[in-house]
């Protein structure tokens, strides 16, 4: 009897055993499941429109994810400028970083021209264009090269909304560029493109240009119609033109190694949460430029839409010229032309 005692003694404490065993084995699955964070770093304030688009993502994948991943949100450039989160982006210390795309040009110098100027016929053109198996293909070269991906399609999450020029003189017409003296940052093909289009182009620190144009130095500046009335271009330049230079959007770039190590569900979240908050973020945007350019007109602001085909048509031999002399990527004129609605 004793020895069937200590048997049942026996059992019942390997029994306690291997339930404790699995009760550690679970709290260990979920600590590695909370311990699936990522740091996701931004220019942005977080009360701003695009800081709200962010964290609406971060909700987002949480809530998709049943809390099996988390990002962890550091706005105001709080991890470094560009460069330095783009390098951090690279060794994955950051595994997501919310910027424009075109920054992966450091490493596949092709993706500049997803920016050209007054080539693409509407929004509409420009998104046909960037979702090519040739720009799909530069950056699957930056991922390849730099271990650095896109999530989706690039053009989801709406920068600006659109671009405009702030100007103390009232231009209506493309014939109102030549001559205006039009501040531009430090890029030559930047420099070339209002050149040719009439300009005056004066390089300026984007910092300086309030100043300037009050003692001024320069008429104009190009913008997003999100910055005008935060950098309160307005109240020295009283006009404000449409011109859609070129279209924007945000990348949500990731560290590819970061990114393999999810599991399919926790994919499918992000993919989830990043669509959705494209989505909200053409509301958010849209509306906030709608309110910024309502306030502005009250304190006396003209707005105006400019025709865009003489800047397209004369930035066509800009653009012939740039091809003949081997300075655009093999293929891109063909796809603009082959993305545009017939």
């Amino acid at each position: 009897m004793r020895q069937m005692a200590k048997l049942g003694q026996s059992f019942v404490f390997l029994m306690a055993l291997t339930m404790g065993m699995g009760a550690v084995s679970g709290i260990l699955t979920n600590a590695a499941h909370a311990a699936s964070s990522w740091r996701m770093a931004h220019k942005m304030p977080p009360d701003s429109p695009e800081g709200k688009v962010f964290q609406r993502f971060a909700d987002l994948v949480k809530k998709y994810s049943g809390d099996s991943l988390a990002i962890k949100m550091f706005p105001n450039e709080q991890l470094g400028k560009t460069n330095a989160v783009m390098e951090q982006l690279k060794l994955g210390t950051v595994q997501m970083y919310a910027e424009g795309s075109t920054y992966m040009k450091k490493w596949i110098p092709e993706i500049t021209w997803i920016s050209a100027a007054f080539l693409f016929d509407d929004r509409e053109h420009w998104v046909r264009f960037m979702n090519t198996p040739l720009v799909r293909g530069w950056y699957a070269e930056a991922s390849e090269k730099a271990g650095v991906q896109v999530l989706g399609d690039p053009t989801a999450i709406m920068r600006g909304p659109y671009r405009v020029m702030v100007t103390t003189r009232d231009v209506k017409k493309f014939e109102d560029i030549k001559g205006l003296k039009l501040r531009m940052h430090p890029n030559k093909t930047a420099i070339q493109t209002w050149s040719t289009l009439g300009a005056d182009v004066k390089t300026l620190a984007w910092t300086d240009v309030y100043q300037s144009i009050d003692k001024g130095i320069v008429s104009a500046v190009n913008s997003p119609i999100a910055l005008v009335e935060a950098m309160r271009f307005y109240e020295v330049a009283t006009h404000v033109v449409r011109h859609d230079e070129y279209y924007q959007s945000i990348g949500f770039m990731m560290n590819k190694k970061a990114y393999d190590k999810l599991t399919a569900d926790q994919k499918k979240a992000l993919a989830k949460a990043y669509a959705e908050a494209g989505t909200f973020s053409h509301k958010v945007m849209n509306e906030a430029a709608d309110e910024s350019l309502a306030r502005m007109k009250k304190r006396g602001v003209t707005f105006m839409a400019i025709d865009r085909s003489p800047f397209v048509s004369t930035m066509a031999k800009f653009y012939k010229d740039k091809e003949a002399a081997g300075d655009l990527p093999k293929g891109f004129l063909e796809t603009v032309a082959a993305t545009r609605k017939k």
